[in-house]
């Protein structure tokens, strides 16, 4: 049995049902979203893919270091995507090693999508050599 009541929308002065705070149409299943007007085209906004130009014998003399709150996961996790990317290996989960320099596109982008005061960047006077 569905408990539905009633609620007067005050925008529009039409009655609104609700069940267990879900909008319901009058047989009690869930109401589409229709504050979208007609025509509207929502676009997804997808992060940028970069190529790396780095040889894979390159020296990993660059240590990388975030912290990019949880707030923005999406944007995190594409940035460690793009660390794998460039053969950055992980330190820690937010600290990486890897080769230098950062192209300058992939700088500017991160500046556009705010992520620039996220990160610093530190260059070794030793190329780090992983153990197997």
């Amino acid at each position: 049995m569905f408990l539905v009541y009633n609620v007067n929308d005050m925008a529009t002065g039409r009655k609104k049902f609700k069940y267990k705070g879900v909008s319901v149409n009058l047989i009690g299943l869930p109401s589409l979203d229709n504050s979208k007007k007609e025509g509207q085209i929502v676009k997804r906004q997808y992060l940028r893919s970069f190529i790396s130009n780095f040889q894979k014998d390159a020296p990993k003399n660059l240590l990388l270091m975030y912290d990019i709150p949880h707030v923005m996961k999406k944007e995190r996790d594409w940035f460690r995507r793009q660390l794998k990317n460039f053969d950055f290996i992980m330190i820690q989960k937010s600290v990486w090693v890897g080769p230098s320099p950062l192209s300058k596109d992939f700088l500017d982008y991160l500046k556009r999508i705010d992520l620039q005061k996220k990160f610093k960047t530190f260059k070794l006077a030793k190329s780090y050599l992983e153990k197997f």
